[in-house]
């Protein structure tokens, strides 16, 4: 459909939009005040992934199309834990643990949100302040007769945990109620009329929907975005080595850096889009680069997402440290464009990325850097320690092996990276 806000017609440009429960009245509403709306984190580690960015983004669009933006920490629901998606029950955290968690991953928030007293800036909140006041039975009497066991066996959170055969505990069972909750709370005390989320929380936005309508007569709405993955498939913020986190203290600028300029050629243009705010118009024209060209639009995609989420310094320095890494033991692959190399036999592709080979060889740690497999030598290392490397088809086990030689080599990491080590 043609929306009219501008926060519609932003998010619909930069394809957040996936679902709505009823986008011609939010848009209506959105044209002609203040929209209050939230996002929920729970708060199981010091640190949100790039797999929450998406999510934290939404709230800065909303921030930058002028309406509120709500946090939602979930220190009462990280108590229960989260079904969706999971095969086994979450580790249960002290409250301590809980709050410490709450005031790291704040960090993030005040760089892509402007928090204060103002009718547009930001506020966190933490579910804990409420749900942990909930007399048991009071929540069985007033809120219990809104859900039927029926409908709950229904959702997608409880039906493949059953279907693994996982077991799902009565706790866990609650989270969606407690969830419907929270915007029932937010939409009497704090205004809230939107609620969104990732694809898979459609349900549990849905319950909330109902449940505010139904106590408190007030109209809601909710919103979800795609579920993101990767061109090849792979989940968004997943790496060889683990999590891409947001955190500073929890991963180093560079392989926060490099994690972009890695990205897949297929995803530049929609990771542009969702991830910096570049205009539109000017992510058209880096998204048009073919070729070897489009590394340049990867860089810039690294600039501007570290820029944002760490520091235009932090940027400068991991773009900075990336060419220096490059140029380290002549090392001659350019961050703007690699040769194509030669088949290897005729099984192999002809478009595999090539690196130089200096004279007294190389270690198999820079080449898995220097190809782009891994975004520091950290990550290379705990790659060749997962048995991810090969040379030649053989698997790498000594991560201070070197690749010396008058003969091509053939490098790979996972299936799916294949690299060719070139004599010079």
């Amino acid at each position: 459909m043609t929306y009219t806000s501008p926060l519609l017609r932003l998010l619909d440009e930069r394809g957040y939009i996936h679902q709505a429960t009823d986008a011609a009245a939010l848009d209506a509403l959105a044209s002609k005040q203040v929209v209050p709306g939230y996002i929920g984190f729970d708060a199981t580690a010091p640190s949100l992934h790039v797999g929450s960015l998406v999510q934290i983004m939404l709230l800065r669009r909303l921030q930058q199309a002028g309406h509120k933006p709500i946090v939602l920490m979930g220190g009462g629901t990280t108590k229960v834990g989260d079904p969706s998606g999971k095969d086994e029950s979450r580790k249960l955290l002290t409250s301590d643990g809980i709050q410490a968690n709450i005031a790291s991953i704040r960090q993030v928030f005040e760089r892509y949100l402007t928090f204060g007293d103002g009718p547009t800036d930001a506020v966190m909140v933490d579910n804990d302040a409420w749900l942990s006041q909930l007399g048991y039975v009071e929540l069985l009497r007033d809120v219990g007769p809104h859900f039927t066991i029926n409908r709950m066996l229904t959702f997608d959170s409880v039906k493949l945990r059953l279907e693994r055969e996982q077991p799902l505990t009565f706790l866990e069972f609650n989270y969606m109620i407690l969830q419907a909750y929270d915007f029932r709370e937010l939409a009497l005390h704090h205004g809230c009329r939107l609620q969104m989320g990732g694809s898979d929380q459609w349900g549990n936005i849905v319950n909330g929907i109902e449940l505010t309508r139904r106590m408190e007569s007030t109209e809601v709405f909710g919103l979800t975005t795609p579920l993101l993955t990767t061109a090849d498939g792979a989940k968004m913020g997943k790496t060889a080595a683990g999590a891409v986190w947001l955190n500073d203290d929890a991963l180093p600028a560079y392989d926060f850096w490099q994690y972009w300029r890695n990205a897949d050629d297929r995803d530049v243009g929609r990771f542009l889009r969702l991830f910096t705010d570049l205009p539109l118009d000017e992510i058209a024209r880096l998204e048009a680069l073919g070729g070897s060209e489009i590394n340049a639009a990867k860089i810039v995609l690294a600039n501007e997402v570290t820029t944002i989420c760490r520091s235009r310094e932090a940027a400068a320095e991991a773009n900075a440290t990336a060419n220096s890494t490059f140029r380290k033991n002549d090392v001659t692959v350019s961050l703007t464009g690699l040769e194509l190399a030669a088949s290897i036999g005729t099984a192999a592709p002809s478009n595999l990325p090539v690196l130089a080979m200096p004279a007294d060889g190389i270690s198999v740690v820079d080449a898995l850097v220097g190809l782009g497999f891994a975004a520091s030598r950290g990550e290379a290392k705990r790659l060749i320690a997962g048995g991810g490397a090969r040379l030649d088809g053989a698997s790498i086990t000594d991560e201070s092996a070197h690749i010396r030689g008058g003969t091509e080599r053939r490098l790979s990491a996972g299936k799916k990276k294949h690299g060719i080590i070139r004599p010079t």
